[in-house]
């Protein structure tokens, strides 16, 4: 049976002078998928996740969560979203705990369900013992996990995470993917995702829209799209469908901000 679709974008575009960032890009995620959208440095993926989130405004085009247009009802949106960007969005110098009741009052979770609901976060993310710990003293994969649990504080319908994986170690990669799973498996949580990690990509992913130079070159399962070119990993398919050239390899600001990110976490 189909599945109810929760994000919708119709020709969405999103120019900066004469840079098409996103050029009418149109796709749907279904309520409960892990959605990845994929594509080299400045192909558009953190342009989109911006104007899904209402932080960056369409030129043109349209967008929609959960029924509500992202332009027209951006309050309504940003009550059903969650958001985890690339760069750190948790406080060092507090405890997880305390990290979680800020964001748990930001997001105007009733009073009476604070408590609850950051210790049910910490639970859920593997980090109850590490809950009154100052954040500093965390691990880079610590910090992405209690960074995930602040975003799902209010139960949001739609997860974003913006290379959630960024300057992890293997290990702590997978222990992310582990989460990332139960909060679709236990949860229904719809998550919308971008990587660079072909095999995070493959793991995670119910389908994968790739990018290039701000347009969707190819939407599929990760099978589909193996198959598509008769290829044995998406490696080959990231390559055959966005080219090696060196126009799309991204700016030098896509490239300082992600060594910035891998820098913190790492």
């Amino acid at each position: 049976m189909r599945r109810t679709q929760v994000l919708r974008t119709e020709n969405l575009t999103k120019r900066f002078g004469e840079l098409v960032a996103v050029n009418e890009l149109t796709l749907s995620v279904e309520d409960g998928e892990v959605f990845g959208l994929l594509g080299p440095n400045g192909a558009g993926k953190t342009t989109t996740i911006k104007m899904l989130n209402t932080l960056l405004p369409p030129t043109s085009g349209s967008a929609s969560i959960g029924g509500f247009d992202v332009m027209t009802k951006p309050m309504q949106v940003r009550r059903i979203i969650g958001y985890v960007p690339q760069m750190l969005s948790a406080d060092g110098s507090l405890t997880g705990y305390e990290n979680l009741l800020i964001f748990a009052k930001l997001y105007d979770v009733p009073k009476k369900e604070l408590e609850g609901r950051a210790r049910n976060a910490l639970q859920l993310m593997g980090l109850t013992e590490a809950g009154e710990r100052m954040v500093r003293t965390y691990s880079g994969g610590m910090i992405r996990r209690l960074e995930i649990a602040q975003s799902t504080l209010h139960h949001p319908k739609v997860l974003f995470l913006d290379e959630p994986t960024i300057g992890l170690d293997p290990l702590a990669r997978r222990t992310v993917w582990e989460m990332v799973s139960k909060l679709k498996e236990e949860y229904g949580t719809t998550i919308f995702l971008t990587t660079h990690f072909m095999e995070e990509a493959d793991s995670l992913c119910d389908r994968i829209g790739i990018m290039h130079r701000g347009r969707l070159s190819v939407l599929g399962s990760p099978q589909q799209l193996k198959e598509s070119i008769g290829a044995t990993d998406l490696d080959e398919v990231f390559i055959h469908y966005t080219g090696t050239d060196m126009e799309t390899s991204g700016s030098i600001r896509d490239i300082q901000r992600e060594r910035e990110t891998a820098r913190r976490v790492g």
